[in-house]
């Protein structure tokens, strides 16, 4: 099918496909004609004939992806026209491949003729009764060749299961023999009209590629356990008692008395359709959550609420279920949730396509979207929280949530809500606000250092030519402000009491910014950047001071060789007197120079060095007349031509904003310094006979706010789960960018919060916080968090002790994450209390685990946990290995 969501669908769904079953089945050709002729099918079919990719795409993308390792096959589909007189009778040439593409409604008849042909007569077609089929995935990507009705077609094993990719190469890739594909879904036509049609053409961009899924409906190859196709046919219908407490049972009886079907074991994996482990890894986890496997195998239909407006129409609630029952089948093996997939992305269009996404927010959409589709409440009453207003915290909790289950009751809020109290108390007038609000999951902080420390690197200057240039690394809060690293580094470079800090970030050899306001995050500052500080005199706030930037005459590609002025280094700050002229500047910068070296020849007539004219008065904002510019000014653009100085350098004043064109300061001129911000700009100009009598290099080697280090071994840090819930109900004060509005000042206020379990529900869903975000940076958590398996004892966390022998739990699935931000790959740990052993969920690989213990890891993300009473239920012995991995 098209992965595209605005793809339009050709036909109409066949039986139990769905309303938007876009699906597109490769088949054989002659499978196809059979049933075309004997169920009259009307289809017009468009003929293509398969050739290899040629250019780079045969031999030279090969070697790429070999040395890539993205194993990458090509091959060209181009309309044949020739063979329309040929087919659909017979293959184009002796030894040829056929295949059609065919719809989903269009493939459910032609299985449907095929299957009644077999119970009919003995028919001597394709599928035999005792034969059986296999439908998966190939994923490919297409992209229109311009100028002519072909399409380019590329399989990626980045796409595919390394065992799909090796059949969809066997199959489509036109080596040794010719390969031949009628087209009777118009996805082809789809693609070279009407998509393409919509895409920018623009010559200088490579062509876009779509991606494309068909499923191969192979009846030439058995499956492991029994014919697909007949799996689809399989239809449970269980009793309520059929799965108790996730134990399977062979037989029961249905309401009516009859017979009920038997259940599976529930350990078939799910394909992976391209990067939906994320989606595999939940929906294990919730296909063992036994309370609700009982009701999605039982008739649930009935609790349909096809009204509600915040509802799917049911939709996901029918995906879901179908899906469920597809895992605990009999005798299942391994198969694509692609119909699960399609529904979820229609409603939500964030999990479209087949980018990696998180499994644990997923889970919230989908238990959300389940309670929502599954709600008993027709009609909700409107409902409006009272104040507390001193009454006891049992009367107000009970009294939200009752109102909270007038408006939402169905088997999501019985299974999985808790409720939590949350206290917010205004700083000023001490307003207490009280809230008791409905919890699905619980979303614990990990207390960790690296989730509230931050390393920061800063070099600092002096400006009175004292000191050299020195790096300072300080730790500051992750949510610190500008002042928390102003202190820390002043502590570090002991700062005296009558000097200050100002800090600044340097950027191609000048000072973008300055970071002067206290109240700024330092989230804002990026581990890439480079931050310099200089001491000043303190009490010179508001005093001038002078920037002094460098430049030397360098080559530039872009002028063709030709030579310019270019900044680099980085600059260096001096206060300034009131009265100021050239020879001022020129001492200044000689003093904040002295760390670099000396001059080797005393230059005792600074005349000299920077040479005569006329007294003029200049201002740093260089307002003078046209007339005067064109006359006193420099271009940026100086030729090698330009005049030099003995002494090596020049001075120019440059203005914030007009940086060109520069005016020359003279030694005799007087320098007024007039912007509000009081900082003078000079531009020093150096020869080359200048630089070598300075060493400026540790100026171009200004180190990063945090230096990035591959492959750098940090400790491993551990922390129990006890120790994330006490961070979750730690008292903390709001963000400035969250601040609560407090009623009795009337005014945004940043309160003080804190939270307290007050109801836990039947089942217990824990989220550890592993990644963490902000403007510039994204982290990702690797601490062990040591989670209690049989036995999490939560009577110590809970303000309501009216139940204190319902707070006792025990895991039952894991959903993991391996790898960093930028990918990753999800699995599932779930105990199968039938077996009484851990299985370890890898997509479409189900395998036993040799000890119970394997399961805690530092991956450990999500952890699903079931209420007992008292203690474990768990069997703990240890077992060994048992592997059901369906390949």
């Amino acid at each position: 099918m098209l992965a595209a969501s605005d793809a339009p669908s050709t036909s109409s769904p066949g039986p139990g496909a769905g309303d938007d079953d876009d699906r597109v089945f490769l088949v054989q050709h002659r499978w196809w004609k059979e049933a075309q002729d004997g169920a009259g099918i009307d289809a017009h079919g468009v003929p293509y004939a398969s050739t290899p990719a040629g250019g780079p795409t045969s031999y030279g993308m090969k070697v790429l992806s070999l040395i890539m390792n993205d194993y990458t096959a090509a091959f060209t589909l181009r309309k044949a026209d020739d063979l329309a007189a040929v087919l659909p009778d017979a293959p184009a040439k002796p030894g040829a491949r056929s295949y059609a593409l065919v719809a989903a409604d269009l493939f459910d008849k032609a299985r449907a003729w095929h299957l009644d042909s077999l119970k009919s007569n003995s028919k001597n077609v394709l599928l035999t009764e005792e034969s059986s089929v296999n439908i998966y995935p190939i994923m490919l990507r297409v992209s229109v060749t311009r100028g002519t009705n072909a399409l380019t077609v590329k399989i990626s094993k980045k796409d595919n299961s390394a065992e799909n990719f090796k059949r969809a190469n066997k199959i489509l890739i036109p080596d040794p023999e010719p390969v031949h594909i009628w087209d009777f879904s118009g996805r082809t036509t789809f693609i070279l009209m009407n998509e393409w049609n919509r895409i920018p053409q623009d010559p200088r961009s490579s062509d876009q590629e779509m991606p494309l899924e068909i499923q191969f409906y192979d009846i030439s190859e058995p499956t492991a356990n029994g014919a697909s196709g007949k799996k689809d046919e399989l239809a449970l219908t269980m009793g309520s008692s059929a799965l108790s407490n996730g134990s399977m049972m062979d037989m029961d009886q249905d309401s009516s008395g009859g017979i009920c079907k038997q259940v599976g074991s529930g350990l078939i994996g799910l394909d992976n359709l391209g990067n939906t482990c994320f989606m595999n890894s939940a929906v294990q986890c919730l296909a063992h959550t036994s309370k609700l496997v009982d009701y999605f195998l039982a008739d649930y239909h009935k609790e349909i609420n096809t009204h509600n407006p915040l509802g799917m129409k049911g939709e996901l609630a029918y995906s879901f279920g179908d899906l469920l029952r597809k895992i605990w089948a009999i005798d299942g093996t391994s198969f694509p949730p692609r119909q699960f997939k399609t529904r979820l992305a229609r409603f939500a269009p964030q999990f479209n396509g087949f980018n990696q996404h998180d499994s644990q927010e997923l889970l919230a959409f989908l238990l959300d979207g389940l309670h929502e589709d599954l709600n008993r409440v027709k009609c909700k009453p409107y409902s409006e929280a009272k104040d507390a207003d001193g009454r006891p915290d049992e009367e107000v909790a009970d009294e939200y949530w009752g109102n909270h289950l007038a408006r939402n009751d169905s088997i999501i809020v019985d299974t999985c809500q808790g409720q939590y109290k949350s206290t917010l108390v205004c700083p000023l007038c001490k307003k207490v606000s009280i809230t008791f609000d409905p919890f699905m999951y619980l979303s614990l902080p990990l207390p960790s250092t690296a989730t509230t420390t931050r390393t920061m690197t800063v070099t600092v200057f002096s400006t009175d030519g004292t000191t050299g240039p020195c790096p300072y690394t300080v730790n500051v809060s992750q949510s610190g402000y500008t002042k928390t690293l102003i202190d820390a580094l002043s502590n570090a470079c002991s700062l005296r009491d009558d000097e200050r800090l100002l800090v600044a970030e340097v950027y191609n050899g000048s000072l973008i910014r300055y970071l002067e306001e206290p109240s700024e995050v330092i989230s804002l500052i990026r581990d890439g950047d480079r931050l310099v500080a200089y001491r000043l005199p303190k009490g010179s706030e508001d005093a001038p001071i002078v920037v002094f930037k460098n430049e030397r005459m360098e080559s530039s590609l872009s002028s063709f060789g030709r030579k310019s002025w270019k900044s680099f280094g980085t600059p260096l700050v001096s206060n300034l007197p009131e009265t100021i002229n050239g020879r001022t500047i020129y001492d200044l910068f000689l003093k904040v120079l002295t760390p670099f070296g000396a001059l080797k020849d005393d230059m005792s007539d600074a005349d000299q060095i920077t040479g005569k004219s006329s007294p003029v008065n200049v201002t740093s904002d260089i307002e003078m007349s046209s007339d005067a510019a064109e006359c006193s000014s420099i271009n940026n653009n100086a030729g090698e031509d330009d005049i030099m100085t003995e002494g090596g350098m020049e001075f120019f004043l440059n203005s914030d904003r007009f940086p060109n064109p520069r005016m020359k300061i003279e030694m005799d001129q007087t320098v007024t310094v007039s912007n509000p911000k009081k900082r003078l700009l000079v531009s020093v100009s150096w020869q080359d006979n200048g630089l070598k009598q300075y060493n400026l290099d540790s100026l171009d080697s200004l180190p990063e706010v945090c230096k990035a280090v591959l492959f750098a071994r940090r400790p491993q840090e551990t922390c129990s789960l006890y120790a994330c819930l006490e961070a979750f109900i730690k008292e903390e004060p709001l963000g400035p960018e969250d601040m609560w509005y407090c009623p009795g000042c009337k005014e945004h206020r940043q309160a003080s919060k804190k939270l307290d379990l007050w109801r836990l529900p039947e089942i217990l869903i824990i989220h550890l916080k592993r990644f963490s975000y902000s403007r510039y940076t994204k982290n990702k958590l690797d601490t062990f968090v040591d989670f209690p398996i049989h036995d999490l004892d939560l009577s110590r966390y809970i303000r309501d002790r009216s139940g204190q022998m319902l707070n006792h739990y025990q895991l039952y699935a894991v959903s993991n994450h391996y790898g960093g931000m930028g990918g990753g790959h999800y699995t599932a740990y779930v105990y199968h209390e039938g077996k009484k052993k851990w299985y370890d969920f890898d997509d479409r690989c189900v395998q036993g685990l040799e000890k119970e213990d394997n399961i805690k890891t530092s991956a450990a993300y999500v952890l699903f946990y079931r209420r007992v009473k008292g203690g474990s239920s768990l069997d703990t012995e240890t077992t060994t290995i048992e592997s059901d991995c369906t390949t």
